[in-house]
């Protein structure tokens, strides 16, 4: 008798093994099929920028207060003021919206896997699991919340993309909650057919997603400049971004895990320079 019940729980075992092994290379697959979808974009609607945009320089910090004066998120170094590039790549923006009428931009930061195309949908959940041309895909497309106005119009963007396990797509967001990779990357870009922005990254934190953070502004205000300054004040980085009450701002979202409800967020300024596309204006 044990021993038939030694050999059931070795079948069943094995069984299982056999199962989990499987579900692995599937994943690992699926998963290399995705980047490749992706990394297949950039290749064919990307290419270094030919242009020396002028960008202009970031200031000293200066915090949003609905009260006078300044008020700094916390004592951590701040960084030394960087050098800020032009715009290192254009987007052919023609050929990729002739594939999805829906592509609105493309956000890229130097030395990181983000180098995506941004999509807007008609609700939150069409692209969690497609692509941005509208192909059924695991890893999905990094896209604007349905509330906001299609395009980069309303004074706070609310932008998703999964947290993979590959660390693709918006995965390694919550690595700018440490000092020293902020450091290392502060400025991501979002290129637009009408408009690029520099985008100056200036709070990191983790948040509930039924949080206050998803909140969008329409327009500029107090309840914009309270909001910006809680973000400051939450996060754990020091930044030199000047948070200007007229600007428009976009809040970057992933999963984070460990908690089914957490999130990881990274909010940043968008500042327009001479460019759309990544090619300077005539």
């Amino acid at each position: 008798m044990r021993k038939t019940v030694r050999t059931i729980l070795i079948i069943v075992f094995a069984g299982v093994f056999v199962f989990s092994a499987a579900r692995f290379l599937l994943l690992r697959r699926e998963y290399a099929a995705d980047r490749e979808v992706y990394d297949s974009a950039a290749d064919q609607f990307t290419k270094p920028s030919a242009q020396d945009v002028n960008t202009g320089s970031q200031t000293a910090a200066s915090w949003i207060d609905v009260s006078p004066g300044q008020t700094e998120p916390n004592n951590a170094p701040v960084p030394e003021e960087p050098a800020v590039p032009a715009v290192p790549i254009e987007v052919d923006f023609a050929k990729l919206t002739s594939l999805n009428s829906s592509v609105i931009g493309w956000i890229y930061c130097e030395g990181t896997v983000i180098n995506y195309p941004v999509v807007y949908g008609v609700d939150n959940s069409y692209y969690l699991d497609h692509d941005y041309t509208g192909a059924a895909c695991g890893s999905g497309a990094i896209f604007t919340d349905a509330q906001n106005i299609k395009g980069f119009v309303d004074s706070n963007i609310v932008v998703y993309g999964h947290h993979m396990s590959d660390m693709s797509m918006f995965a390694i967001l919550d690595y700018w909650q440490k000092q020293d990779y902020y450091n290392e990357h502060p400025v991501m870009w979002l290129l637009t057919p009408e408009q690029d922005y520099r985008v100056e990254i200036f709070a990191a934190y983790e948040a509930q997603a039924d949080s206050s953070t998803y909140t969008i502004f329409r327009g500029p205000g107090p309840q914009l400049d309270n909001y910006l300054r809680y973000a400051a004040e939450k996060s754990g980085i020091s930044t030199r971004v000047t948070l200007d009450p007229d600007a428009r701002y976009v809040l970057l979202s992933t999963c984070a895990y460990g908690n089914a409800l957490a999130r990881s967020v990274v909010h940043a300024k968008l500042v327009p320079v001479n460019s759309a596309g990544g090619r300077a204006f005539n």
